[in-house]
């Protein structure tokens, strides 16, 4: 990517500022790619260090020039400077998304077996589900997957709300213990 500087202000405050503007882009060009290997280097990432050393001339260009001893050392710390900046700013990002989202173990190494284990859990649950009489069954599937509350199950199925708990009380337990007792012997050549 090719460093063009804009064009120059017609009303250039100092009459040296457009030789102060050319002495600049020389140290600045002779100096890029030492700039951005040391970003590059900080921040582990080539494509974001020649963003950031494009940032810093832009920063550069935009105010007034700035006189030092040593262009060239100045520039190198300026560029090792933005990398640090970079790196407070990434972090303080990672910190504030990670805040919003909840604590999770870390099961990487265990994910497979999680997996194996929640699948098993969830057959459990099936099956006790599918022992369960009809209503009891319905009941459970009106207010656990389609959200209705007791009031509303007992009304469309003409029940008292003190039933419709007792029948919810009564596969919940279910549930609970089918995650508690291994599930009963399948019988060969019947499909679960």
């Amino acid at each position: 990517m090719m460093i063009s500087p804009p064009p120059e202000p017609q009303d250039s405050p100092h009459p040296d500022a457009a030789g102060g503007r050319a002495h600049f882009l020389q140290v600045f060009l002779s100096q890029r790619s030492q700039m951005e290997a040391l970003v590059s280097r900080r921040v582990g990432c080539r494509a974001t260090a020649a963003d950031l050393v494009q940032d810093l001339f832009l920063r550069f260009w935009r105010r007034p020039l700035v006189q030092v001893e040593e262009l060239s050392t100045y520039l190198l710390r300026c560029a090792g400077n933005i990398a640090i900046d970079h790196l407070r700013s990434e972090g303080a990002r990672v910190r504030s998304s990670e805040g919003w989202r909840p604590e999770q173990p870390d099961h990487h190494s265990c994910e497979p077996q999680a997996a194996l284990e929640a699948g098993n859990d969830l057959r459990h649950v099936e099956a006790a589900l599918r022992s369960l009489p009809e209503r009891t069954r319905q009941i459970f599937l009106l207010n656990r997957i389609h959200g209705r509350k007791y009031a509303e199950i007992a009304k469309a199925m003409g029940l008292s709300q003190s039933a419709v708990e007792k029948h919810m009380m009564r596969a919940l337990e279910a549930c609970k213990a089918s995650l508690r007792e291994p599930p009963p012997p399948r019988t060969p050549g019947k499909a679960p």
